[in-house]
């Protein structure tokens, strides 16, 4: 298994952040890499429990992921399962993510933990998704 760990500050309040990363309007706003956006979901991550989305690329490319959000610590922390699903809607290994947001001088960090990957270049992959996630994020929260 791959650990994947990724840190990005953002120039707000911790608490803003965590609106961003967790309301559902909001998520749906940023969620998936750039290009892509949300047709159908599920993401609620301001409580435990299942949660889903599916992402489309501007080329008509359609993924699903899903899992179960395990831990929501306001303004601090949010910690959720991850898994793909086949063209079968048939959902792959579970690997772990979590979010923690700091405060820090330029306003709040934000750390995105992604554990249990496969193997590297699965977490190659996943790299990527979350560095255009979080550039989408950026460019949409106000």
């Amino acid at each position: 298994m791959t650990d994947l760990r990724l840190e990005r500050t953002f120039p707000v309040t911790p608490e803003h952040l965590f609106d961003w990363m967790t309301k559902p309007e909001n998520l749906t706003a940023w969620w998936g890499p750039e290009g892509m956006h949300v047709t159908n979901s599920q993401l609620d991550f301001t409580r435990t429990g299942p949660w889903f989305a599916v992402i489309v690329s501007d080329e008509g490319g359609r993924y699903k992921v899903s899992g179960q959000v395990t831990r929501v610590d306001p303004p601090n922390t949010i910690g959720f399962t991850w898994g793909w699903h086949d063209e079968n809607d048939k959902r792959g290994p579970d690997s772990h993510v979590t979010f923690t947001i700091l405060p820090d001088s330029g306003g709040a960090k934000l750390v995105v933990d992604h554990r249990d990957l496969v193997d590297a270049e699965m977490a190659a992959s996943h790299e990527r998704g979350w560095v255009s996630s979080l550039n989408s994020l950026a460019a949409t929260m106000t």
